[in-house]
């Protein structure tokens, strides 16, 4: 009796300590979205520190040598990609008026009535006029959003790099505060845990970024090739748009042939375009993410895009992007702790 008391009572703590932690979750949702963040950066330079750490650099110097440097990158890549990119907006900006896209509309609903004729067209040039029309000419009324959202932009720009800094810096600390917090009997697995999860999400981090660097550049060459106006600008939506696996060439395609219709005034390049993003997406899925991410994300394909899906549901953006290193980390917890429970026979298997 008094046995099955213990079990009750540590079932319900267990529930509390659950629910507990929910709660928190949600209380603090911008401060843990911010220790994503400050993580995974991270797990970016860490690799680097350690090299400067062994050849005899004391870890806080490496860790503001690192930082520094990938700032002074990360301005020198805006002062010289930046201007780029808003002298082509500006020019895609000036060149869109309502009258000009009317007058395409009407020869792209000539066109499909032509090239489709069993399609209906009936008022086709008017709806989507209407619909570039809200497109482009209401953002007004959505300032106080955007002023929002700069505000949190401009809040994690600030307080991540801090975070980031004490999570280098203190990087051997704060993993042994937590194995510290551990039962004796999980220490062997917990150090396991934590050590293995560090290195698959370092590696899958940095193949990430790498990965999205690949695409955009493919899609502005790619486009460039094409003749289609702001190549550079549709490359760096696309990059980063594929920070969310899958989504860079649908990111990417969606303003290029916005722009290519209003360029040509027809739809002349959408097939070019098409085939484009495809060669794009099969050298991505064929070549570099199977080199790049090796066996840092063994997760399928359709099990991915579910995950982006219910990612977007909880968080929004911030879940289509935090959706698969959260499963890396989950995944790679789970199989360490069923190895860890073998190996060090907490249970037996």
């Amino acid at each position: 009796m008094e046995r099955g008391t213990k079990s009750a009572l540590k079932i319900i703590f267990g529930i509390l300590t659950f629910a507990a932690g929910i709660y928190l979750a949600i209380v603090f949702f911008d401060l843990l979205v911010m220790l994503a963040i400050s993580i995974l950066i991270a797990m970016i330079f860490n690799p680097l520190i350690s090299i400067l750490e062994q050849q005899g650099m004391r870890r806080n110097i490496a860790v503001l040598i690192v930082l520094g440097l990938a700032a002074f990158l990360i301005v020198l890549g805006i002062s010289v990609f930046v201007p780029t990119i808003v002298t082509q907006m500006n020019a895609l900006t000036s060149n869109i008026s309502q009258e000009k896209i009317s007058n395409v509309l009407g020869q792209i609903q000539s066109s499909l009535g032509e090239y489709i004729p069993f399609l209906d067209t009936t008022d086709f040039a008017a709806k989507l006029s209407e619909f570039f029309s809200s497109l482009f000419f209401s953002s007004i009324d959505n300032i106080s959003h955007i002023v929002s959202q700069i505000v949190s932009i401009l809040a994690i720009a600030v307080i991540v790099p801090f975070m980031t800094y004490f999570l280098l810096k203190d990087n051997k600390r704060i993993i042994k505060g937590l194995i510290n917090i551990m039962p004796n009997r999980y220490f062997e697995m917990s150090y396991s845990v934590i050590h293995e999860i560090s290195i698959q999400l370092g590696r899958f981090v940095r193949g990430w970024i790498f990965d999205a660097f690949v695409v955009g550049a493919l899609s502005a060459i790619g486009l460039s090739i094409l003749g289609i106006k702001n190549s550079v600008t549709i490359g760096f939506v696309a990059g980063i748009g594929h920070l969310i696996p899958y989504f860079g060439p649908i990111v990417g395609g969606l303003p290029a042939i916005i722009i290519s219709i209003v360029q040509f005034g027809n739809l002349s390049m959408l097939p070019s375009i098409i085939i484009m993003f495809l060669a794009v997406y099969t050298i991505d899925n064929g070549f570099i993410q199977p080199n790049v991410f090796s066996k840092s994300v063994d997760l399928h394909p359709l099990a991915i895009i579910i995950l982006i899906i219910v990612g977007s549901q909880v968080m929004g953006v911030f879940g289509m992007l935090l959706a698969v290193p959260v499963a890396t980390v989950i995944r790679t917890a789970a199989k360490e702790i069923y190895l860890g429970y073998k190996k060090y026979k907490i249970i037996k298997a």
